[in-house]
């Protein structure tokens, strides 16, 4: 079993930030398998990190119910509860990626009035 949901935001982040590479996109996509579950799917294809974010949640969301419907007693059970651990840590991430851009597109309508009470243009 491996966490299909980093994998995927992984993919999902490299669409959006327009970063990462052939081999590394090959990799994760390996990790994924030939038919991924929707959700991990459209969060590997997310092309915005507001789409990274709504699909993140759906995935966090079934990983949990997962969890939920596994009994203690299952070898597995341990590790799926660390896999909630780290996807709720990524979408922590996320949301401070996201605060920090709109902060930072904030900050650039600060600057361009800014500029334009210096110096006025005339029309």
């Amino acid at each position: 079993m491996t966490c299909h949901e980093i994998e995927a935001l992984r993919l999902g982040l490299m669409n959006s930030l327009g970063v990462g590479d052939d081999a590394t996109r090959k990799h994760a996509r390996e990790e994924l398998g030939e038919s991924p579950e929707p959700h991990i799917a459209a969060l590997a294809d997310a092309d915005s990190l507001a789409a990274c974010r709504r699909h993140l949640d759906t995935a966090l969301v079934e990983l949990e119910s997962e969890v939920a419907a596994t009994d203690e007693a299952d070898p597995e059970y341990d590790y799926l509860r660390g896999r909630v651990v780290a996807v709720r840590d990524a979408a922590g991430a996320l949301d401070r990626l996201l605060d920090h851009g709109g902060a930072f597109l904030e900050d650039l309508g600060d600057s361009h009035h800014t500029l334009h009470e210096t110096f006025p243009v005339d029309e």
